[in-house]
């Protein structure tokens, strides 16, 4: 669920904090072994109806003792109180900080009795004061953790994706609700518990708490909260034995919508990488509990950039879950269903899918830390806003000085249009598609193809120009990664204007413009009049749909 950053306040170093709320997002984790280049990769989509489409950018700073932090819940924007800033901070671009460090996150919600209204960590606080205070993914649960211990834990359940350039955990972690004693909170703070995924393996988490039983003496690979399990058993949440207790199970109950509108997108990225998911599918659909997925799974190939990308783009297509065909496709298999997620008709309740790829994205990234570069050429963050279906991912160098005035904090907001803004002219055009999403998809996908697949194939020329600089000038090689990461953004800003102009001519009116090598093709007769166009209609499910609705209104009989 994902936010917004303002950085203000600079002469007493406090960060304001304010975003809409979010309604759910989803985390994709490939690490080292599982990726073709060798980078650890950690995708994450911050969806929400309310969300705006921008990148947060807070610089390197130096603090005085006595210095306090601010800190303002991510998603309304209230002020929950201060913390002591500490001596220094890193830099942070979008949910990565300069030594690669990444920061991602679903929100499972849990039970609601854990909230702790009074405490002062939100969990979006608890990802940006992370990202400025640790290093590694191991300091980071530390720190994330110290957090909430102290200061109070103000969120519902969250799953977070912490990943350094040599290793990926996922920690799950919920608040203990509020016990007032003597005025306090004796309940303060949080439990939780994190894995590290296993080399060459991939994992996925998107708003179902996902860790299970876990060990209880593998500090190399686990780490938990002493209290997780004592707590549970105080709060008569459970009763067995220490070694089955299940993190998920018992803090985040599951139920349908828990599989089929959450857990089902990550078994769609399992099953697109990984052998052997059919086993799962009923499980996904909602209809078989026993059939847990596991935590993490070995794909059957080594997964690239492009191909991390393009599952963020996923509607569960030639899967049973495909929304393209059905009727509530319209006449033109969109694969999106409007909201609510779930409707009643005839006194029966059923449910929309919930994919991967969403309408109400604000914005999307993969991130992507590189262990063999030094860190002022290793983190990149492919940043892109809006529907990831119809958007780009455009490369972000995480050491970059600036970010890309389409991408600008403050240029635009969900109420106000802005001209210059990447996220507005992405919205213009994904809302284009929906109109006639078989045809315009594929128009769109083609530059998105295109550019990305040009940005991935530059950036080894890019990394060897850094390098060299860096040996004479690390502030020259950081401008350089500024510049190219600005450059490349706003290049794409402007061939996405160029793109809805061409989508408008080519579509308008429900006609289909012909096209040859050289544009659209005009008439024989006056090339400032166009061909004849196509009208390709509808699609043959809609059509009998429509036949079988008002066919003895609409159907073409002889004249008597």
């Amino acid at each position: 669920m994902r936010k917004r950053l303002f950085s203000l306040a600079a002469a007493v170093a406090a960060i304001l904090w304010a975003s809409p709320a979010a309604d759910a997002c989803t985390n994709i984790i490939v690490t080292k072994g599982a990726s073709k280049d060798g980078s650890v990769m950690v995708t994450y989509s911050a969806d929400s109806h309310v969300l705006y489409g921008e990148l947060y950018r807070t610089p390197a700073a130096d603090h005085a003792p006595g210095t306090m932090l601010k800190i303002f819940d991510w998603d309304s924007g209230r002020y929950m109180g201060q913390i002591p800033q500490i001596a220094h901070t890193y830099s942070t671009i979008g949910n990565m900080n300069e030594h690669q460090l990444i920061i991602t996150e679903t929100t499972f919600g849990g039970l609601s009795q854990l909230r702790d209204k009074d405490a002062i960590m939100d969990y979006g606080s608890l990802i940006y004061v992370t990202l400025q205070r640790a290093k590694t993914a191991r300091e980071a649960i530390d720190t994330l953790t110290s957090l909430a211990n102290e200061y109070g834990y103000a969120s519902s359940g969250e799953s977070f994706t912490i990943a350094d350039k040599n290793e990926v955990w996922i920690l799950e972690l919920i608040g203990k609700g509020s016990k007032i004693v003597n005025g306090k909170n004796v309940n303060k703070g949080a439990v939780w518990v994190a894995v590290r995924i296993p080399d060459g393996y991939i994992s996925s988490h998107a708003n179902q708490a996902r860790i299970r039983q876990f060990p209880l003496d593998d500090p190399d690979n686990c780490i938990y909260s002493p209290d997780v399990i004592s707590f549970a058993k105080s709060e008569k949440l459970y009763k067995g034995k220490d070694a089955d207790f299940s993190f998920a199970d018992v803090y985040n109950p599951l139920d349908f919508s828990g599989m089929r509108g959450c857990e089902a997108r990550v078994w769609s990225a399992f099953n697109r990488f990984a052998d052997g998911m059919d086993e799962y599918v009923e499980y996904a659909m909602g209809h078989d509990t026993s059939k847990r997925m596991p935590l993490y799974v070995k794909p059957k190939a080594r997964i690239s950039v492009k191909e991390l990308a393009d599952m963020m783009r996923d509607h569960y297509e030639d899967t049973p879950m495909d929304m393209r065909y059905d009727i509530g496709a319209g006449g033109h298999e969109l694969p999106y269903r409007w909201r609510p997620m779930t409707f009643t008709c005839d006194g029966v309740e059923y449910t929309n899918e919930r994919a991967i790829a969403t309408q109400q994205t604000g914005f999307w990234l993969l991130g992507q830390a590189r262990s063999w570069l030094p860190d002022e050429v290793g983190g990149i963050l492919w940043f892109g806003v809006d529907d990831a279906a119809t958007s780009c991912l455009t490369p972000i160098y995480t050491s970059s000085y600036d970010v890309p005035e389409c991408f600008r904090v403050g240029n635009g907001n969900l109420i106000t249009y802005s001209p210059t803004a990447a996220f507005w002219i992405f919205s213009r055009v994904a809302n284009a598609a929906y109109l006639r999403y078989d045809l315009i998809s594929k128009d769109i996908q083609k530059v998105i193809d295109r550019r990305e697949n040009q940005a991935i194939a530059e950036i080894p020329a890019i990394d060897k120009a850094a390098l060299e600089m860096l040996k004479v000038s690390p502030e020259a090689a950081r401008q350089f990664l500024t510049n190219y990461s600005v450059d490349k953004a706003q290049s794409m800003f402007d061939e996405w204007v160029a793109l809805d102009n061409y989508l408008l001519v080519k579509y308008i009116d429900g006609n289909v413009k012909k096209e040859g090598p050289d544009g659209f093709l005009p008439n024989e007769f006056d090339a400032t009049r166009a061909a004849s166009p196509d009208q390709p209609g509808y699609s043959e499910k809609w059509k009998k749909a429509v036949a079988e609705d008002a066919g003895e209104t609409l159907k073409v009989v002889p004249v008597k």
